[in-house]
């Protein structure tokens, strides 16, 4: 409702539509083949040149992140980072897989936390420790998941 929300959604656009973050698709794609389900869209599936500009992007978004990943390895390694002094170069690149991990995970937590608090509490499911989750993020007023959503930008 202003304008730096509009600026927002247009930056958002153009980072869509770059395909820097493509390669998101196919992971989408290789776990709904692995899952054996069909992906639902509201979309047409794509033909023709759609097909190829999508594929093109993946393709993009897959060397930009192999790039990225090379020069980070190889800073690892040659101990050209800010990691602390007389840390062993593996020890540094298994730390960043370690945190990555963990960047990942709460990313997928905050995708769910979404999804499941449209849920009613009947549609929740009954494994323990979703139930338990649950109870603690929508306690109250669900302050919890706000405050999760907060402390998990701050990772």
């Amino acid at each position: 409702n202003n304008y730096f929300a509009v600026f927002t959604f247009w930056v958002a656009m153009a980072v869509e539509f770059s395909g820097l973050m493509h390669s998101s698709y196919l992971i989408q794609l290789m776990v709904a083949r692995l899952a054996g389900k069909p992906i639902v869209s509201n979309e047409p599936p794509k033909t023709g040149g759609v097909l190829v500009f999508f594929w093109f992007r993946v393709l993009v978004s897959l060397a930009v992140l192999g790039f990225a990943l090379a020069v980070t390895l190889e800073a690892l390694f040659n101990q050209q980072t800010t990691i602390w002094e007389g840390l062993p170069p593996s020890v540094g690149v298994v730390l960043f897989f370690v945190l990555m991990s963990c960047v990942g995970m709460l990313e997928g937590m905050q995708i769910a936390f979404f999804a499941v608090a449209k849920l009613p509490r009947s549609e929740r499911g009954r494994a323990k420790f979703a139930m338990r989750t649950c109870e603690v993020l929508f306690r109250g007023k669900a302050h919890n998941l706000a405050g999760f959503m907060i402390g998990r930008q701050l990772c």
